[in-house]
């Protein structure tokens, strides 16, 4: 017997106030991974740290400078900590910069190669335009008569729940539009158009870095945002696949696709709130095979340790047969 479980790592939007903090605070595992990642980001992982686990953080948590690396390291630690309580994932399926941590996991990147490039990233993007994202509650077709010229969908995430991003006065405007016709937006988390083609020229800076960096296929199948599908070898080891993510769009909904099919599965989400959760317990691909879906963290701040603690023991009670198990 053995357990199929499949990671799933969200990205920008997950991030809230303590999130995780209490995890840190009880669990050795989990606080030694964060920790190695602040260390390979010297002083300003210090920083960091100090920011998320204090009350008057000197760079909110909106920051990209804060939510990236953060979400980065927490998604990683809570990796390492399933790991080393016995449970190996059989695929992972990252969005956004989840999927910096799914390629780790996967060793497509080692550790401290990837948290060079999030820290370049991180300066790099800081240089674009400001503006943000909008969590629409419709599909593709029906937001397209709305858009503004600068605003693009970033992200697919289910049938009838995208994303869109762009600079910060055509966003409000296509917003405007959107509310006047009834249809249910929301703001992402974020300051920053992630996933428009306007921080192309930003992102492709990265590609020198990249470039010099040993990128491995996936040792673990790796079911990409950014095509999909599963994530080939030659993808994983294209420096301007990388590099170009923080300007592409997600298509979440088909990486979920993809990792249902592929058989009866447990997701686990395997960072702060639940909003990867929810859309995979919505998914018909991941209804129709009888796969299950939990969180190890809870929405909210507080009582990160006992949900991390009852999900493992619930990952452990939830075995699929070798045959069912996940392959490439």
């Amino acid at each position: 017997m053995t357990r199929s479980v499949v990671l799933l790592v969200p990205g920008q939007g997950a991030q809230h106030p303590g999130m995780a903090v209490d995890l840190y605070h009880t669990h050795d595992g989990f606080r030694a991974a964060v920790d190695e990642v602040f260390a390979l980001w010297g002083g300003e992982g210090a920083r960091i740290r100090a920011d998320w686990l204090g009350t008057d953080p000197e760079i909110d948590l909106d920051d990209l400078r804060r939510s990236q690396p953060l979400l980065f390291a927490l998604g990683y630690a809570l990796a390492t900590a399933l790991r080393g309580e016995g449970i190996e994932p059989v695929a992972l399926a990252g969005h956004s910069v989840g999927e910096v941590v799914a390629a780790v996991v996967a060793g497509v990147f080692r550790l401290h190669d990837a948290a060079e490039v999030l820290a370049e990233r991180v300066a790099q993007l800081a240089d674009g335009p400001p503006g943000g994202m909008l969590a629409v509650a419709a599909s593709v077709a029906e937001v397209i008569p709305y858009l503004d010229a600068e605003v693009h969908v970033g992200a697919v995430n289910a049938a009838r729940q995208i994303m869109l991003a762009g600079p910060s006065g055509p966003l409000a405007n296509t917003a405007r539009r959107l509310r006047a016709a009834e249809i249910t937006v929301r703001p992402v988390r974020t300051r920053n158009p992630f996933h428009s083609p306007v921080l192309e020229p930003y992102a492709d800076r990265a590609l020198p870095t990249l470039r010099r960096l040993p990128l491995a296929p996936p040792k673990v199948p790796v079911y990409s945002g950014y095509t999909g599908k599963l994530l080939t070898a030659a993808e994983a080891t294209d420096p301007a696949f990388w590099a170009a993510q923080p300007a592409r769009p997600v298509y979440f909904a088909g990486a979920l696709t993809a990792a249902a099919e592929s058989g009866r599965h447990l997701f686990v989400e395997t960072g702060p709130g639940q909003s990867l959760t929810a859309l995979a317990r919505r998914h018909p691909a991941v209804t129709a095979t009888g796969s299950r879906v939990l969180a190890l963290l809870p929405p909210r701040a507080g009582g990160d340790a006992a949900k991390f603690t009852s999900t493992v023991a619930e990952i452990f009670a939830t075995t699929t047969p070798t045959s069912e198990a996940l392959l490439p």
